[in-house]
């Protein structure tokens, strides 16, 4: 059963995602930043760090994806959805959402067909990721709560 959250914990859960978006976003900027300026607008300003528009940009799509975790990922508005189904709605939203941002920001050139190729790739390897993590968090619960359980029946 999954405790009552406040607005902090959705603040904290925002900025989470935020935060670790910024620091790929930045070790990428070190990698490729001078490299990419003139193609991207995620790095305009280079390796020498992040826009204020990147950082907004960043901002939203977390908030994209804290929204669409809390409605898709948890209990609180969706009850009887089969997990899979769950997972699929929350990672096409995610790719949507981004195939929004890049067009909208110019995050790289649309016209390119090798950038859509390794955005695909990227998203897919990312996805892949974190599922592969949710996986373990889960088995570690599920064996806590039965080791829960078996203690109790003692």
């Amino acid at each position: 059963m999954e405790e009552k959250k406040t607005i902090f914990d959705y603040i904290r859960q925002l900025f989470s995602i935020f935060g670790i978006i910024v620091i790929l976003h930045v070790g990428l900027d070190l990698l490729v930043g001078d490299k990419a300026c003139e193609v991207s607008t995620l790095f305009s300003l280079g390796s020498a760090g992040l826009s204020n528009h990147t950082l907004i940009q960043l901002f939203f799509l977390a908030l994209i994806c804290t929204l669409a975790q809390n409605i898709f990922l948890t209990d609180t508005l969706i009850k009887n959805m089969p997990l899979p189904v769950r997972n699929i709605l929350f990672f096409a939203t995610m790719l949507i959402s981004s195939i929004i941002f890049i067009i909208l920001f110019g995050w790289f050139p649309v016209g390119q067909f090798i950038t859509w190729i390794a955005f695909i790739l990227c998203f897919c390897l990312c996805t892949v990721f974190s599922v592969v993590i949710s996986r373990f968090e889960e088995r570690s619960e599920d064996r806590k709560m039965q080791e829960a359980l078996n203690k109790l029946k003692k």
